[in-house]
C-alpha cells in the first residue's frame, strides 16, 4: 500500500496543477489590473518633480563640497610632506 501512494498522487498532481496554473495567472492578472487603476493626482505630480529636482540639484552641489574637501585635504597632505623632508641646507650655514 505505501508504495501506491506516492505514483497516485503524482499522478493526482498532474490535472490539478495543470487546471490549477492558470487560475492562479487569471486571479493574479485580476488583483493587478484592479490595484494599477490608482493614479496620482497632477498637483501631488508636480510637488514630487519639484522635490526631484531640488534633491538632483543637492546632490550637485554635495559633489562640488566634496570635491573641495579632497582637494584641501591633498593640498594640506603634500604641504606637511614637504615640511617632513630634510633640507640640503640646515648644517652647512655657519663654519666660521
Amino acid at each position: 500500500m505505501p508504495n501506491e501512494i506516492v505514483p497516485l498522487a503524482a499522478f493526482a498532481m498532474i490535472p490539478l496543477l495543470a487546471i490549477g496554473v492558470p487560475i492562479a495567472r487569471a486571479y493574479a492578472r485580476r488583483i493587478e489590473k484592479s490595484s494599477g487603476a490608482a493614479t496620482v493626482p497632477p498637483d501631488v505630480a508636480a510637488r514630487l518633480e519639484r522635490m526631484e529636482q531640488s534633491i538632483d540639484s543637492i546632490a550637485v552641489e554635495i559633489e562640488r563640497i566634496s570635491e573641495g574637501q579632497r582637494f584641501t585635504t591633498k593640498l594640506l597632505s603634500d604641504r606637511t610632506a614637504s615640511e617632513r623632508l630634510p633640507r640640503a641646507d640646515v648644517g652647512s650655514g655657519s663654519q666660521g
